[in-house]
C-alpha cells in the first residue's frame, strides 16, 4: 500500500495551481441557494470533475433548489462517506468574484464550502490516478439546498449514507486544522399572527391586532434562551400591518432555534408551540410552520476516535490535529450523525470569515488538506 499512496501523495504535491484554477472556476458562479441556475452551474462542474475522477455520479433533480450529485468509487465494502454542497449564502451581485492577496483567496464561498469541494475532487483524482480506487470504497454527495437546512436533500443523505463505516463533511476547516465532533442543532420557525383589520379611528373597537398578538409571543420565545444549556432563540425578522391608521390583520416573524441535545431541541419547540396559544389576544391566532431544521452533531466514542484517527492523518500532512470547539453553525454532518454513522466535520481548507464578505481561505492549505483525506482512505483499502 505504501508505494500507490506515495505515488498519490507525490501526484498530489504539485497539483496547487490546478486547485486553485477549479477553486476560481468554482466561486466566480454564484450559486446562491434561490439562484438554481447558478446552484445547478456549479453541479455540473463538479460532476464533470468527479466522473473525471474515476467514481460514478447520481445527478439527482432538486425540484425547487438545486441538483444533488450522489457518487460512487466501484470497490465494494463498509464505505467512508464524503459530504459536500454547491451553494452559497450570497445573492447575485451582493458579493462577487474570486481575488487571490498574497497566500489568502477571497470570494463567495471560497470557504463554505467550495474550497471544501476542491479538495475532495483532489482526493478521489490522486485515489484514481494511483489505482486505489477500485480498492478504496468511498462514496458522496453533494447537495444544492444545504444553505437553508437542507430541506430536499436530508432525505436523499440519510438514504445514499446507510451502512457507510464513517462519514466525513468537507465543511470549512478551523484554525489549527480541529476537527468538528460537535454541532448545533437548528430549527428554522415561521410564525404568522392572522387578526382582523379595521379602521384605527372608526372602528377600533372591531379590530384585532395581529402585531400585539406576534409581539407577545417574540416577547415569551425570547425569554427561552437558556446559555447554561446551549439553547439559543433569536427572531430575526419580523414584518406585519399594512398602514399606520389600520388595525393589523396580519404579522409575521422569523425564528432561529438552536440547540445541543435532540431533547432540549424537542422541549424548547414544545414551549414555543404553547407560547404561541398564550400570546394569541381574543380574536387573533398564531400558527408556526418550520420550513428547515437539522439535527445536533453529537459527539460520541465513535466519533471521537474517528477524529482521532483523522487527526493522525492529519499530522502526517503537516497539519495539526485535534478537536474543535463546539459549533454553533449547522450542517449535513448532523443529519449522517443523526442517522447513526460515525461523523465529523470540518475537513475543508483553513480560512474564515464564513457567511460575510471577508471569507477566506489560506490557500496553502489545499493540497495538505487533501493529502489527509487521501491518507485516511487509504487506511481503509481492501487487500
Amino acid at each position: 500500500m505504501d508505494r500507490p499512496l506515495d505515488n498519490a501523495v507525490s501526484w498530489l504535491s504539485g497539483q496547487r495551481p490546478a486547485m486553485e484554477s477549479l477553486l476560481r472556476r468554482l466561486v466566480d458562479q454564484n450559486s446562491f441557494t434561490r439562484n438554481v441556475p447558478g446552484v445547478n452551474a456549479v453541479a455540473t462542474a463538479v460532476e464533470e470533475e468527479l466522473v473525471a475522477s474515476g467514481v460514478s455520479v447520481e445527478r439527482i433533480p432538486g425540484g425547487a433548489f438545486g441538483d444533488h450529485l450522489s457518487f460512487a468509487s466501484p470497490a465494494p465494502g463498509p464505505f467512508a462517506f464524503l459530504i459536500g454542497h454547491s451553494d452559497t449564502v450570497f445573492p447575485p451581485d451582493t458579493f462577487e468574484g474570486y481575488r487571490v492577496d498574497g497566500d489568502r483567496a477571497r470570494g463567495p464561498g471560497v470557504l463554505d464550502m467550495k474550497g471544501g469541494l476542491v479538495v475532495g475532487i483532489f482526493a478521489l483524482r490522486a485515489l484514481h490516478g494511483a489505482g486505489l480506487l477500485g480498492r478504496v470504497a468511498v462514496r458522496g454527495i453533494v447537495v444544492g439546498d444545504e444553505e437553508v437546512g437542507s430541506p430536499a436533500s436530508q432525505p436523499i443523505t440519510i438514504e445514499r449514507v446507510r451502512g457507510a463505516a464513517a462519514a466525513l463533511g468537507l465543511e470549512s476547516g478551523r484554525g489549527g486544522d480541529l476537527v468538528v465532533t460537535r454541532r448545533k442543532g437548528i430549527a428554522s420557525l415561521d410564525a404568522r399572527a392572522e387578526g382582523v383589520a379595521a379602521h384605527a379611528g372608526g372602528d377600533h373597537e372591531k379590530g384585532r391586532n395581529a402585531i400585539w398578538a406576534l409581539a407577545r409571543f417574540v416577547d415569551r420565545i425570547q425569554g427561552l434562551t437558556d446559555y447554561s444549556r446551549g439553547v439559543t432563540v433569536s427572531v430575526g425578522r419580523v414584518e406585519g400591518g399594512t398602514t399606520r391608521n389600520t388595525v393589523p390583520a396580519a404579522a409575521r416573524c422569523e425564528v432561529d432555534v438552536r440547540f445541543l441535545s435532540p431533547a432540549d431541541g424537542d422541549a424548547v419547540l414544545r414551549q414555543i408551540d404553547e407560547a404561541a396559544r398564550e400570546a394569541a389576544v381574543p380574536g387573533t391566532r398564531i400558527e408556526i410552520a418550520r420550513p428547515g431544521n437539522r439535527p445536533a452533531l453529537v459527539r460520541t466514542e465513535a466519533s471521537a476516535a474517528l477524529a482521532a484517527a483523522y487527526g493522525e492523518c492529519q499530522r502526517e500532512a503537516g497539519l495539526g490535529s485535534g478537536e474543535a470547539p463546539l459549533s454553533g453553525g449547522g450542517s449535513d454532518a448532523s443529519v449522517t450523525g443523526a442517522a447513526g454513522v460515525p461523523s465529523i466535520d470540518g475537513l475543508g481548507p483553513r480560512g474564515a470569515g464564513f457567511h460575510t464578505h471577508d471569507e477566506y481561505i489560506e490557500l496553502g492549505s489545499l493540497v495538505p488538506k487533501a493529502e489527509a483525506l487521501v491518507r485516511f482512505l487509504c487506511r481503509r483499502a481492501q487487500p
